[in-house]
């Protein structure tokens, strides 16, 4: 008995070790992903959060090289109100289409400009700024479809034990961080890694 507990023992030990030498962390509880057929890679962020705006440009270069087995989706994090307001604009730019317009400069307003685009006029002028119908603006910033997905959103972090950003899940089985992976950039590795690791095993 002493035996197995001990052999028990060293395999955990190993795998915890194995883990954090790679850079992430097996979740406790396997999540289902949207789509089964791609490995799904899910980023938690916040753009009041230093670090995730930092991480932001090297996040940008690994999308260009993205496989074409991959699905990545952005996740807005929600650990208060201000936090549900700027997932809220996310949310916004998703409904409208302009993402890729706004989410950049979204970032650079709150970082650099010290804005705190938490009101539905400051977001608006925001958003008109960056081409965005005023009239359309308010419309979606007050649909059904936007708060949805900021109540859904509010869930997603527990869900997946997220306690802080930015937060990268894969395929709905690990976790890296910052602190788990010791960098930005091993964080970048330990994706390629699960990435490839996943499409082996499919």
């Amino acid at each position: 008995m002493l035996k197995k507990f001990v052999l028990f023992f060293l395999f955990s030990f190993a795998s915890i070790s194995q883990a954090e030498s790679s850079g992430y962390e097996t979740l406790s509880s396997a999540q289902p992903t949207q789509n089964t057929d791609k490995i799904e890679i899910i980023e938690f962020f916040w753009y009041g959060c230093p670090h995730c705006y930092s991480l932001e440009p090297l996040m940008d270069k690994w999308l260009k090289t993205l496989p074409a087995n991959v699905e990545f989706i952005r996740q807005p994090a929600i650990f208060s109100d201000v936090w549900g307001k700027h997932a809220k604009a996310y949310y916004v730019a998703e409904a409208l289409d302009v993402v890729d317009k706004v989410h950049g400069d979204f970032f650079d307003a709150i970082q650099n400009k010290k804005q705190k685009l938490t009101s539905e006029d400051d977001l608006a002028k925001f958003f008109v700024a960056h081409g965005v119908d005023k009239a359309k603006f308010h419309e979606t910033f007050n649909s059904f479809l936007v708060d949805a997905k900021v109540r859904q959103a509010k869930a997603m972090g527990p869900r997946y034990g997220i306690t802080g950003v930015p937060a990268i899940i894969i395929n709905g089985k690990y976790k890296t961080t910052g602190p788990i992976a010791g960098s930005h950039e091993k964080m970048i590795e330990a994706m390629d890694l699960l990435i490839k690791q996943e499409s082996q095993a499919k």
